[in-house]
């Protein structure tokens, strides 16, 4: 009798529209759409042709959970509910979920992620670009260790390369597309270790990557590491190396443009020259998107560079960071987390709007997650951002009475495993302990709110947990199930050399 039943269950699903008036719920949107959704996946056929360009945008930080943070708040912030929200990406057609563990790391750094996507390999963390033989911060080890970067390869054969962040250019995930370094640290001449002769600095290797045509154009933070000591930047600010070499002289002397704020952003050339273009807009890092003033934002820094990578006919390679995603969960900074995600998400759409799924591979991931955590149990449109409030079980919005701890006290959508935003403090003695304060929606809505917390850390962690990429274009149908980290860069070297390789 069970095998008659699940025959003929299957034979009504099989029919589909022509048997949906044998289904009681056949009108709700849920069904219907799903049903949509189905038809559009039976239509979808893969795109086989080359890749004439690349686009590899990273989210640092942004795992699967701090990817849904920033779902919920978008979708907030347009006001919806949230979590029916569908971010620009989401919509890419295909997408797996990454591991990101390192040769010596069950939690990665973003140096050694960076390395798996540009070289094809893992290594070990705090390492840019160089095989794992070698020990972390052994200078002359690097000598004939240097791993191939996929900038190197796409530059030889005549695309141009360009990079963004809107963390230091030098910080380790932009590094990942032309540094080759035993220390992510050594980002100007003073961190490199006494007797260093094998490698150079991060910013003096990105100068030369410049000069040598693998890099032609760089948009970030870090002007400090490309300035001597004694000289003062636009912004009364003090360079850091200490070998006299201005980085930034280097690049104009070879007719390169240079520019430092929005003002001189808004008249940068992209008429297609092969000059270099360097783009320098803090001492360090970039302001976050809910403090930026002075400075592009990263969706036109995006817009700037394919005007100027695209007039190379024979395409260019892109890498895009939302470094600052980062840092905020870092700090414990759930606002500031997702208003970064949300500019992300604005620079991806823009991406999309001025290239042709036709011939640009777009590549949307993560490097790692962090030790971000979900409450429970909240009534839908809870603010992410503030109190988990009880769900509605006559309507589908929550209503206004925030659920509690035993301790009778509200508690966060949203909080870290680990932080300054602790409950635990530093006793007289030495010790550690604390209990959670009241807290209402609108303290924990504040911008500068530090989420709570349990272990006490000066910096919340990265974790261990998987991350998406989600990807269109040429090629991107590769992308499915659970993959390796460094199987990205082999996804995107298919791309350029389809027909090369035949297909």
């Amino acid at each position: 009798m069970k095998k008659i039943a699940l025959l003929a269950l299957s034979t009504v699903l099989s029919a589909g529209t022509a048997m949906a008036q044998d289904i009681n719920q056949k009108d709700s949107k849920w069904f219907t759409d799903a049903q949509a959704k189905i038809q559009e996946m039976i239509a979808r056929q893969p795109n086989t042709g080359r890749a004439r360009n690349v686009i590899l945008f990273t989210a640092d930080g942004n795992g699967i959970g701090t990817n849904y943070a920033i779902r919920l708040f978008a979708g907030q912030q347009a006001g919806g509910l949230g979590d029916d929200h569908v971010l620009p990406y989401e919509a890419f057609p295909n997408l797996a979920l990454v591991k990101t563990y390192t040769t010596n790391g069950q939690t990665p750094d973003s140096a050694p992620t960076a390395s798996a996507m540009n070289t094809g390999v893992k290594t070990k963390n705090t390492m840019i670009n160089v095989a794992e033989t070698v020990n972390v911060g052994d200078c002359n080890a690097v000598a004939g260790n240097e791993l191939t970067t996929f900038a190197e390869l796409v530059s030889a054969a005549g695309k141009s390369v360009g990079v963004i962040s809107t963390a230091r250019i030098t910080h380790a995930t932009p590094a990942g597309v032309y540094a080759k370094t035993a220390n992510r640290d050594w980002e100007d001449n003073t961190g490199l270790p006494e007797g260093c002769t094998a490698q150079k600095d991060i910013a003096a290797q990105l100068v030369d990557a410049m000069k040598a045509g693998t890099v032609d154009l760089a948009f970030g933070g870090g002007r400090a590491h490309f300035l001597p000591e004694q000289i003062t930047d636009e912004e009364g600010k003090k360079g850091k190396r200490t070998d006299e070499r201005n980085l930034v002289e280097e690049i104009k002397g070879l007719g390169g443009q240079y520019v430092f704020d929005d003002k001189t952003f808004a008249e940068l050339s992209t008429d297609g020259t092969n000059a270099p273009i360097l783009g320098l807009f803090e001492g360090s890092h970039m302001k976050y998107e809910q403090d930026r003033t002075g400075e592009p934002s990263l969706a036109e820094m995006t817009e700037k560079a394919i005007k100027a990578l695209k007039n190379n006919e024979n395409g260019f390679y892109l890498n895009i960071e939302a470094g600052r995603v980062d840092h905020a969960n870092h700090d414990g900074n759930l606002h500031r987390t997702l208003v970064d995600g949300v500019a992300f998400a604005e620079a991806i759409a823009k991406a999309d709007e001025l290239t042709d799924d036709a011939d640009t591979l777009i590549i949307v991931t993560a490097d790692h997650e962090h030790a971000i955590a979900f409450n429970g149990y909240c009534g839908r449109g809870s603010p992410v951002t503030g109190l988990c409030y009880e769900i509605d079980d006559n309507g589908s919005k929550h209503v206004d009475t925030p659920n509690k701890g035993l301790d009778g006290k509200p508690y966060t959508v949203v909080g870290y495993l680990n932080g300054a935003g602790s409950i635990l403090k530093e006793q007289a003695d030495g010790s550690y302990s604390g209990t959670r304060g009241d807290l209402t929606n609108e303290e924990a809505m504040d911008p500068d709110y530090l989420q709570q917390a349990l272990v006490p850390m000066l910096s919340e962690t990265h974790s261990g947990e998987d991350v998406s990429v989600l990807a269109k274009g040429p090629w991107s149908h590769l992308f499915d199930g659970v993959i390796e980290q460094n199987y990205i860069f082999h996804v995107m070297n298919h791309a350029v050399n389809a027909e090369l390789q035949g297909n």
